[in-house]
């Protein structure tokens, strides 16, 4: 997805109504989205598919999807927002 109706598309299915949600997937598609990898970009697309009681379990790292590319993608989101201390 590319096209500027694809990216408003996706915007829509990022909002979940879910304030934990939205305060992660908004901002990641506006900021970090473009700069993905074409695979990732699939697996973001996968993501928005899954139930927003599944993605609020793996976002509060309470449980990991069984799928590892979606896996992947929550990892890659998470990462984005959590600072990393050495």
């Amino acid at each position: 997805m590319s096209s500027q109706a694809d990216i408003n598309k996706l915007f829509w299915h990022s909002r979940r109504g879910m304030l934990e949600l939205d305060v992660l997937l908004v901002p990641f598609l506006k900021e970090a989205y473009s700069d993905l990898p074409d695979e990732d970009k699939q697996r973001y697309e996968r993501l928005l598919e899954c139930e927003d009681t599944d993605m609020f379990q793996w976002f509060m790292q309470k449980s990991v999807p069984e799928d590892p590319d979606l896996a992947r993608i929550v990892k890659i989101i998470l990462d984005r927002v959590q600072p990393k201390y050495d």
